[in-house]
């Protein structure tokens, strides 16, 4: 049996739905229209898999997406909390699954009308009281109830410390758009971002913008994982998981650690990031392109130096002279991110991590060996590096 997940499992197919803001459909058909999409990309048929993956978040319980899609017999089903920290921590698990011999195929799911149903700004509510909304109570009364309003307070003491500005965040946004203005699938295809459409663009908490925040979109994704031995039968070529990763951190809350000795860097992603490294035997040098999870532009700045890219707080100098972009030293989030393709929780992001292994992204840049995909952040998160199959 592995003692590690590196080379252990593959992602062999991708698909996902349509992205809009108004799906007219309900979430369950959104997961099987996705999971079916992935199937055909993959090659294989429902009866061939055994085992399903999503969030807790996910509305749709993976028996019922099995009976809608034609899955039969399961001998491996989970759900990984914390919303857009599951992103990867799906396949993760999926990868466990199949490099145990738990299960042969195994699908990764995530369907949301996060536009026309439950809105995905709208933050804290009512509802059963869970510890989580018990420790928001803490913070309820000074006005700080959405994910909007607890990332600009992580983002405002990282640029008291380090002098990034909210130029620095335009060009995160901006290069992320120039992405999507060539992705067909994308909500912003053909429609660009300038600077100036950033900086003069309304406040949603300060120091955050309308540009700085990401979409909320109707939609969903899905990706297959099964045995590298059988990836190398099928047509597409496969990813191949070269480590993968979850972590929490010491002291941490669901998106607002606000009392640990600093709000200005992500323990739980740079333990995600130490992981990955060790499994997979790489490195920042070696990592070609990056999908990184941006529900707001800060978060990337501060996963470019968990990952090792730059140091603390040299994130805003790395951007700089088109570095996020295609022809720039680390072409990220290629589809447009979720700023500007969609916002399915990250899966989106998973897929699109294939695309770039398998040389079909809209914005494919040359180098192509590594891929490193990651979750969402402020939250317990998850991160993997793809590789091609040689």
């Amino acid at each position: 049996m592995p003692t590690t997940l590196k080379d252990e499992a593959a992602i062999v197919g991708i698909g996902q739905t349509e992205f809009s803001k108004s799906s007219g459909r309900s979430e369950l058909q959104l997961a099987a229209e996705a999971v079916n999409a992935a199937l055909a990309d993959a090659g294989l048929k429902p009866s061939d898999v055994d085992g399903m993956t999503t969030f807790t978040l996910d509305t749709s319980d993976e028996i019922e997406v099995a009976r809608a899609v034609g899955i039969g017999d399961l001998t491996f089903f989970n759900r990984v909390p914390h919303g857009g920290g599951a992103a990867v921590g799906v396949v993760q698990q999926a990868a466990m699954a199949v490099a145990t011999g738990i299960a042969k195929v195994v699908v990764c799911y995530r369907a949301l009308n996060g536009r026309s149903g439950m809105r995905y700004s709208s933050g804290v509510g009512g509802g059963i009281a869970t510890s989580d909304l018990i420790h928001w109570s803490w913070y309820m009364p000074f006005g700080l109830m959405t994910p909007a309003s607890w990332v600009a307070m992580f983002t405002q003491r990282y640029m008291h410390e380090y002098g990034c500005t909210s130029l620095d965040l335009a060009e995160v946004a901006v290069a992320t758009r120039r992405h999507a203005v060539n992705n067909p699938a994308a909500f912003f295809y053909q429609r660009p971002l300038t600077i100036e459409d950033h900086q003069s663009s309304r406040y949603i908490a300060t120091p955050l913008r309308l540009y700085d925040c990401c979409q909320e979109t109707d939609g969903g994704c899905a990706c297959v994982i099964t045995t590298p031995e059988r990836a190398r039968d099928l047509e597409k070529p496969p990813a191949l998981i070269r480590g993968a990763a979850q972590a929490a951190g010491a002291d941490q809350e669901s998106m607002t650690s606000f009392y640990r000795p600093s709000i200005s860097g992500l323990p739980e992603m740079d333990l995600v990031a130490r992981q990955i490294y060790r499994q997979s035997g790489l490195g920042p040098k070696d990592v070609d392109a990056a999908v990184i999870y941006d529900a707001f532009t800060s978060i990337v700045l501060w996963q470019l130096e968990s990952f090792g890219f730059c140091g603390p707080g040299e994130a805003k100098d790395f951007i700089k002279n088109g570095a996020l972009e295609v022809g720039g030293r680390l072409p990220t989030n290629t589809h447009g991110g979720q700023l500007s393709e969609a916002y399915i929780h990250g899966m989106n992001g998973v897929n699109e991590g294939v695309r770039l292994i398998r040389g079909t992204s809209p914005n494919q840049p040359k180098k192509n060996d590594h891929v490193l995909v990651t979750g969402g952040v402020g939250v317990p998160t998850s991160g993997m590096i793809l590789g091609t199959m040689h």
